[in-house]
């Protein structure tokens, strides 16, 4: 599927679904502006975009194929950029999965190419249908927009692990270990996740000496500047998440650790009570000519003897011990 997003400066209105054959003549208005949305399509719709703008064949090639990260090539006549939404679903067993967003950014115009529905982009779709609000400022405004969006988007996610964090932390106390531990160990993969697609993202937007990577109009910088705050957000989140359920683990696997000492304690102590009883039984229990075995005396004796025993020790230890 194919959209088209055509600003027409003179006019100060929006038009859509505009032939792509078309593409050039309404380029030549440096002020308009062109957003090509294109989504599942097939090979050869990727090679007719690519035939009007002129696009290279290995930036082609990456749109085919998942990028394992975000990036930016600089091309002569225009950029691409590879970035990453997340699709979360606590339920699942991928609880975190990236949806890969193709972006070709010329002077003024916008191709975007995806191969799943991005909610953001239906958003954006229902709102540049019927007003310039995205593409009335430039073709840099209009992908701080979809950037903008994407990043958005990791909050709410970020919030839930943070809800999830704090559960655990009360659960560790009752729940069973195998339950707490694959917990656990399912958050630190989706915090490993969330940090391995955005820390490239936000390299991408980072400027060095005051130089970005690509134009931006000086009445736009403050959206970039908001949007780098926001990606240092998320990545100071992850961080600390990290922190936290590292922090948790530790302390878990110490409660662990000491209820396994204490009931190995409790095991001792009995063991423990249990050594003299079984040297007293057995020795009267010996066959062999023991004085005054046949009376009952001795085996009330006996059995007085093993009760302060098994008193005395169980004193013992609790005072010593606990």
């Amino acid at each position: 599927m194919i959209k088209t997003y055509l600003y027409d400066h003179q006019t100060d209105t929006m038009h859509t679904n505009i032939s792509l054959k078309n593409s050039n003549r309404h380029l030549e208005d440096p002020d308009n502006l062109l957003w090509i949305d294109a989504y599942d399509v097939q090979s050869h719709e990727l090679d007719e975009i690519a035939g009007i703008f002129d696009f290279h064949p290995l930036a082609i090639e990456d749109c085919l194929h998942d990028s394992p990260r975000a990036k930016v090539d600089d091309y002569d006549a225009y950029k691409f950029f590879v970035f990453h939404a997340l699709r979360y679903n606590e339920e699942s067993d991928n609880e975190i999965t990236t949806l890969e967003l193709n972006v070709f950014l010329g002077p003024n115009y916008v191709v975007t190419i995806h191969k799943h529905k991005l909610r953001w982009l239906g958003q954006m779709d229902a709102i540049c249908s019927r007003s310039s609000r995205f593409m009335n400022q430039g073709a840099d405004f209009l992908l701080y927009a979809l950037a903008d969006g994407i990043t958005d988007e990791y909050f709410p996610v970020l919030d839930r692990i943070g809800i999830r964090i704090e559960e655990l932390e009360d659960e560790m106390y009752s729940e069973g270990v195998k339950e707490v531990t694959e917990e656990f160990l399912a958050l630190k993969r989706t915090i490993i996740l969330i940090r391995r697609v955005i820390l490239p993202q936000r390299r991408i937007f980072l400027n060095v000496n005051g130089k970005w990577k690509f134009d931006i109009k000086e009445e736009n910088v403050p959206f970039y500047t908001d949007l780098i705050d926001h990606l240092e957000r998320i990545v100071d989140s992850t961080e600390t998440f990290r922190d936290l359920v590292n922090s948790a683990l530790d302390t878990y696997y110490s409660i662990i650790s000491a209820k396994s000492t204490e009931k190995l304690n409790v095991l001792t102590i009995i063991s423990t009570v249990m050594l003299p009883l079984t040297f007293v039984t057995g020795f009267f229990g010996m066959n062999l000519p023991i004085p005054y075995a046949d009376s009952p005396w001795t085996t009330a004796g006996v059995s007085v003897l093993l009760v302060l025993i098994t008193f005395g020790m169980w004193h013992y230890f609790k005072n010593k011990l606990f």
